[in-house]
């Protein structure tokens, strides 16, 4: 086996294994957290609701920009927290914000759901350690 075959079955298995491989993680200032303004905790909301969601001692910046001690926020619907050394993944129940935004409406289906904000870096990657906000339940009428 030549040098240029080893080094592209290296290659292929990098790509192969780059779902389960980890990510370089951040770190954020110590103090810095995340949390849910709007919807509080227990509430009963109609369909077509806004989330507004906050960073205390941190900033906020877009998917892509490399700026030391910033973010932007993902919003996990009745998930649990995915995988902290892997990029979040961007779905249904894993919602990015990789605008910037500090706010969104959400159309959920009627019945109880939860919600927990999960911060990440320019490459949907979680800090560390992980700014997550505490897990609120909600009703939503329909």
């Amino acid at each position: 086996m030549t040098r240029a075959h080893l080094l592209a079955g290296l290659a292929a298995i990098a790509l192969l294994g780059g779902a389960t491989a980890t990510a370089q993680r951040r770190a954020m200032p110590e103090n810095a957290r995340v949390y849910i303004l709007w919807p509080p905790d227990g509430a009963t909301v109609k369909g077509g609701f806004w989330v507004r969601m906050g960073l205390s001692e941190g900033g906020i910046a877009p998917a892509g920009i490399d700026k030391a001690m910033t973010g932007h926020h993902h919003l996990l619907v009745d998930a649990d927290l995915p995988p902290l050394d892997q990029p979040i993944p961007n779905d249904r129940n894993h919602l990015h914000f990789g605008l910037g935004q500090t706010e969104a409406r959400l159309d959920l289906p009627p019945g109880r759901h939860t919600l927990q904000l999960l911060l990440a870096d320019e490459n949907h990657v979680p800090h560390d350690p992980p700014l997550a906000s505490k897990r609120i339940t909600i009703t939503v009428l329909p």
